[in-house]
């Protein structure tokens, strides 16, 4: 019997059934149609599913398992690079062991796109993928569950109800990374927090250390000593544009207004194709170092994580027209900050800006600002010794 079969990633022998069923959904076909011939009016699409199916059977023929799948999988991400970005470049990751495998924590700015960089860039160093993390929230549509499970995916169940059903939920899925990192030796992604950061603060939660710590033999291991085996690997993702920062920024100021803010039922689905296909400028990802030391607490893992996070972010041009627009264009970023040049021009950030409605404008810059704002409270507890 295998227990984590509800929420563990497909294996070789259950890809075929999975990309059957695929094929035949018609919802799955109708997003594929939209996301590669955007350009055309929603009345016509239909007419192109049959050459859209025949088109991914032919792609998907040589794929036999898991790992050919992220063959398939790696040239959809080169040509969405090649097609939305300016550039994406990678640090960090050369001085990082090999093996064993690790837990790659991670700040959390898209949906699907976070996880899906740090795999193109391991693929790209020739290096294992990483199984990710995601919640059940997102997986309102039979299609989307078997995509992202073919993926490498394994569910978060966040749609637990009632204190029992939780705590289950919760050990189970501490106990399957474990199993996959210390036993399988597969490395597992996953969001230092539950949800996007919309407003641009990057904050680990510490109900996320806690769950990890749920699958420790108490009798057999600390808490610092469990940590430690799981490898944390701090990973920080910067976008120089953020396809969805007007949608974020319209929650924001709900949120802000009336203090609710009720999701459209096809809204996740809607962010993801948002970010997928979106405008996205130049893309860094910056790995940190293994955390070996010991931590005897959650708050102490997550503040850890924190620090290498917002340490590691690499700032792009854009944060910084938003700090100045906010801050006045005289204001001095923390010393010693690179900052990537990108492809968007001062006059292009701020029209973007202005595209938006006015109450929304401060919310959107933040996005963008917040992350310097970080830095600068980072640099200064450093210097003050804390």
């Amino acid at each position: 019997m295998d227990p984590f079969a509800e929420i563990r990633p497909f294996n070789d022998a259950e890809v075929p059934a999975a990309l059957q069923r695929l094929l035949a959904d018609a919802e799955f076909i109708e997003a594929i149609t939209r996301l590669r011939f955007a350009w055309l009016p929603g009345s016509l699409s239909g007419l192109l599913h049959p050459l859209v199916r025949a088109g991914l059977r032919r792609e998907l023929a040589s794929v036999d398992g898991v790992e050919s799948l992220q063959h398939v999988i790696e040239s959809y991400m080169s040509r969405m690079i090649e097609d939305s970005t300016t550039g994406f470049t990678v640090s960090g990751l050369d001085e990082l062991p090999e093996s064993p495998a690790c837990l790659f924590m991670s700040n959390h700015r898209d949906i699907t796109l976070d996880p899906a960089f740090t795999n193109y860039a391991l693929y790209h160093q020739g290096r294992q993928t990483v199984r990710i993390a995601i919640g059940d929230n997102l997986l309102t549509k039979p299609y989307v569950s078997d995509l992202m499970r073919l993926n490498k995916s394994f569910i978060v169940q966040r749609s637990a109800r009632g204190p029992r059903q939780i705590l289950k939920a919760y050990q189970g899925l501490s106990a399957y990374i474990r199993h996959s990192i210390r036993e399988e030796q597969v490395s597992i992604w996953m969001a230092q927090r539950e949800g996007r950061a919309k407003d641009g603060i990057d904050r680990t939660e510490p109900a996320i250390i806690k769950m990890l710590a749920m699958s420790r033999n108490k009798h057999e291991q600390g808490f610092a000593e469990h940590i430690s085996s799981l490898r944390i690997v701090p990973v920080s993702i910067s976008y120089e544009l953020d396809p969805c920062d007007a949608m974020k920024a319209a929650e924001l100021h709900q949120l802000a207004d009336t203090g609710d803010y009720e999701k459209d039922e096809n809204e996740d689905v809607t962010s993801i194709a948002t970010g997928i296909a979106g405008e996205k400028g130049h893309v860094h990802v910056a790995f940190g170092h293994p955390m070996l030391s010991e931590l005897d607490s959650p708050e102490a893992v997550a503040a850890a994580v924190d620090r290498q996070i917002i340490s590691n972010y690499r700032l792009h041009s854009s944060n910084v027209y938003a700090w100045r627009m906010l801050h006045g264009e005289s204001t001095s970023l923390p010393e010693g900050e690179e900052v990537i040049a990108g492809s968007c021009s001062k006059e292009a950030f701020q029209q973007r800006i202005e595209a938006m409605p006015r109450e929304q404008r401060e919310l959107a810059l933040g996005i963008y600002a917040n992350v310097i704002s970080a830095k600068q409270r980072l640099a200064e507890s450093s210097d003050s010794g804390q």
